[in-house]
C-alpha cells in the first residue's frame, strides 16, 4: 500500500490541509485491469462512511500482504479536511463550507466538450481504445482545471483521483434513514449488483439530477459522450459511479461498518479487483426508484416535530406520518404522505421551522422536474 499526501491550497498564511489517499494493488491503466476509487465523508459530519472506510483499510492491508488485490484501488478514507475542522457554537459543520456557503457535495467542474473537443480526431472504432483515450484526456483536463480556493483545490484532487476509475463509490449518510444509493439511470445495470451486496432497500436514479454533485462528475462524461458520438465512435458507460448512504448520522457502531467493509470487499471481488472465488449475487434487497419520484415532506408551519411511522415503513397516499405541534397554540398540523411510497429517511431534528423538509417518500413514478437533490 502506497500512502499519498495532497496539499491543498492554503487559505492563510500558516494554514495548510492536505488529503490523504490510500493507493493498493498495480496501477491500472498500466496493467489493463480495473481501477476501483472509495471514499469517505464528503459531507465531514456524515461519519458511518468513516469508520466503515476504517475496517475496509484493516481488510485491504491483509489482502494487499495476502498478494490478493488485483485491481487498483484507491481508498480516501476522509474526503474532507475542510469541513472536518469547521465547528459553529459547538456543532459540527460538515456539509457546506463555511466561506462560500457551498455544499461540498455540489459544483465539480464540467469537462465533457472540452474532452470531446481535444481527442474527437483520435477516437475509433474500437470502443476499448476510445475509452484509454478519453480517460487520459479527461485526467489531464482535470488536473489542468482552475482552482483559486481551497475548497476549489479539494474539488479539483478528489476528481483527480477518481476521474478514470471504472467504479467510484462516495460513502455519505443520510440524518435517520435505510441504506440506499443513488446513481444516474445509465449506471443501474452495473450499480444493480452493488445494490444486492450492500442489501440497499432502495436505488433512486436519475439522468443527471442537478447541480454536478461528485458522483454524478464521474459518471455522466461517459452517457454524455456516448450521446455525443452516437453513430461515429462507440463508448460504453466506462464508470459505474455511486453515492452510498450508509443509513443514518447516528450509526456508527462496529458492527455496522465491519458488515459494510466485508460487504463492498465481496463486490470488489465479485467484479474482479480482488482474487478468490467469486461470491455467488445476494438475493436483492429492494429495488430502484427514479429520484424524480422521491417526495419530499415539508412542515408548512413551526413547532414540535413527532413522527409516527418509522423508517422503513411502506405508505399510502394521505398517510400520516408525522405530527408538528404548536406548544403556544395546541394546534396540530399532519403531515401526509403525498404518495404511494417508502418511508426511506427523515430529520433526527425534533423542533421544524416553517418550511423544513422533515422526511422523504420514495414513489414508483417520476412526478418532480428540476433539480432533484436537496441543499
Amino acid at each position: 500500500m502506497q500512502t499519498v499526501r495532497h496539499a491543498l491550497l492554503s487559505p492563510a498564511p500558516g494554514t495548510q490541509r492536505e488529503l490523504v489517499s490510500l493507493h493498493y494493488g498495480p496501477e491500472a491503466r498500466a496493467s489493463g485491469g480495473q481501477k476501483a476509487y472509495i471514499q469517505a465523508s464528503l459531507h465531514a459530519d456524515e461519519l458511518p462512511g468513516m469508520l466503515a472506510a476504517h475496517h475496509l483499510r484493516r481488510r485491504l492491508d491483509a489482502l494487499d500482504a495476502a498478494g490478493q488485490i488485483t485491481g487498483e484501488i484507491v481508498l480516501v478514507p476522509m474526503a474532507n479536511p475542510i469541513g472536518l475542522a469547521q465547528h459553529l457554537l459547538h456543532m459540527h459543520e460538515g456539509r457546506f463550507e463555511l466561506t462560500t456557503g457551498e455544499n461540498f457535495n455540489r459544483h465539480y467542474p464540467e469537462q465533457t466538450e472540452a474532452v470531446a473537443d481535444a481527442v474527437e480526431a483520435q477516437l475509433g472504432a474500437d470502443a476499448a481504445a476510445n475509452v484509454a483515450t478519453l480517460r487520459r484526456a479527461l485526467k489531464a483536463a482535470v488536473a489542468a482545471s482552475p482552482a483559486t480556493t481551497e475548497l476549489q483545490s479539494l474539488r479539483r484532487t478528489l476528481l483527480g483521483l477518481s476521474c478514470d476509475a471504472d467504479i467510484v463509490l462516495d460513502l455519505h449518510c443520510d440524518a435517520q434513514a435505510l441504506l440506499h444509493l443513488y446513481t444516474e439511470t445509465p449506471c443501474w445495470p452495473d450499480c444493480e449488483p452493488l445494490a444486492r451486496f450492500l442489501g440497499a432497500r432502495l436505488t433512486l436514479t436519475a439522468q443527471e439530477s442537478g447541480d454536478s454533485p461528485f458522483d454524478e462528475a464521474c459518471s455522466q462524461v461517459w452517457w454524455k459522450w456516448a450521446r455525443r458520438f452516437a453513430g461515429r465512435f462507440p463508448v460504453p458507460q466506462a464508470c459505474l459511479s455511486v453515492t452510498v448512504e450508509l443509513r443514518g448520522a447516528a450509526d456508527v457502531t462496529h458492527e455496522l461498518a465491519e458488515a459494510d467493509a466485508d460487504r463492498l470487499i465481496d463486490f470488489l471481488r465479485w467484479r474482479g479487483l480482488i482474487a478468490g472465488d467469486r461470491p455467488a449475487l445476494p438475493e436483492p434487497q429492494g429495488d430502484a426508484r427514479p429520484l424524480a419520484g422521491s417526495m419530499p415532506i415539508t412542515a408548512p408551519v413551526a413547532g414540535v416535530l413527532t413522527f409516527v411511522k418509522e423508517v422503513g415503513a411502506e405508505v399510502e397516499a394521505g398517510e400520516v406520518l408525522a405530527q408538528v405541534i404548536d406548544p403556544i397554540t395546541a394546534q396540530v398540523t399532519e403531515l401526509k404522505s403525498p404518495v404511494d411510497g417508502l418511508l426511506f429517511a427523515r430529520d433526527f431534528l425534533r423542533f421544524a421551522y416553517a418550511g423544513m423538509r422533515v422526511a422523504k417518500v420514495a414513489g414508483r413514478e417520476a412526478t418532480r422536474t428540476g433539480k432533484l437533490l436537496g441543499a
